[in-house]
């Protein structure tokens, strides 16, 4: 048995058993990622999809998933690859013989053959990545000796250990701030607000940082909360760049009912430009999406 140090569940994960992200596994008294290499998603898309709307815009970047993802968000738009049977390691996927084992190297070589096509790297996103933070580390590594550059697109669910471990290769991150409450994060998502909230706070002091904020309906789409959530981040002190909290782009996303949540309508989208404008009472760089 080992204990894994990657989020807030360390989980004890028995000899050649999962822990609970279904991406980490005990072997010989240690945890490893067993989803390293194992790509589920590969695509090209604009940097603007992760979303970075103030990093390189208007460029491209090659963007691989994986499996596997420490929360359980009820609305999750990837379940499939991210807690699904297969996800948690229970059963095989219906599209098993299109999944493809993926090293570094390869990843890697894939990117710079797409730079002619506008690529500046490679975003690692769709599931949860740092559940395999080794991949992510390894193939960064490889990507900054060829001149290209890394994305990160996460929950922040991390110990700031991984964050160590990662951020000399990464050079911007969105980082999901789900909600600014305890109960949301804790009995909803299945996650923990104080770890998010750390992790922001260091991540911002080393790379270019956007949030994204998802509206949902009954759950965190107060104008208290996002007051909560806008002055919170217009109070982060030591960010990347002599930039202040204030600089820190926010996306602000509404909601459609799905995956297991459909017992209510999505988000009014004139409630989305309303918190919208609440937030740029504090921040300078307000986006909504799915409008």
């Amino acid at each position: 048995m080992a204990r894994c140090e990657v989020c807030f569940r360390h989980c004890e994960i028995k000899e050649g058993g999962i822990g609970f992200c279904g991406a980490r596994s005990c072997r010989e008294g240690k945890v490893y990622a067993s989803n390293y290499g194992r790509v589920t998603s590969l695509a090209l898309d604009p940097i603007e999809k992760k979303p970075l709307n103030r990093f390189h815009p208007g460029s491209k970047i090659v963007s691989v998933g994986s499996y596997g993802c420490n929360l359980r968000c009820p609305f999750c738009q990837n379940d499939e690859i991210s807690w699904s049977d297969y996800a948690l390691g229970l059963s095989k996927p219906e599209n098993a013989d299109q999944t493809e084992e993926l090293t570094p190297e390869e990843l890697v070589e894939i990117a710079d053959h797409y730079r002619d096509k506008g690529n500046i790297g490679i975003a690692f996103t769709y599931n949860e990545p740092l559940v395999g933070y080794e991949y992510v580390r390894d193939a960064a590594k490889l990507s900054h000796e060829k001149g290209m550059l890394n994305v990160l697109v996460t929950n922040g669910c991390a110990e700031l250990s991984v964050l160590d471990e990662i951020s000399p290769y990464i050079d911007a991150m969105n980082i999901d701030l789900k909600g600014f409450t305890d109960k949301y994060y804790n009995e909803t998502l299945g996650g923990n607000r104080d770890m998010v909230m750390r992790f922001i706070e260091k991540a911002v002091a080393r790379c270019h940082v956007e949030l994204t904020t998802l509206i949902v309906p009954g759950e965190n789409d107060s104008e208290n909360e996002m007051r909560g959530i806008s002055s919170w981040i217009a109070d982060l002190k030591s960010v990347c760049n002599n930039k202040t909290g204030a600089d820190v782009p926010l996306h602000i996303s509404r909601f459609f009912p799905g995956f297991k949540m459909t017992d209510r309508p999505a988000t009014d989208v004139a409630h989305i430009y309303h918190l919208a404008d609440i937030a740029r009472e504090k921040l300078k760089y307000v986006y909504t999406g799915n409008c």
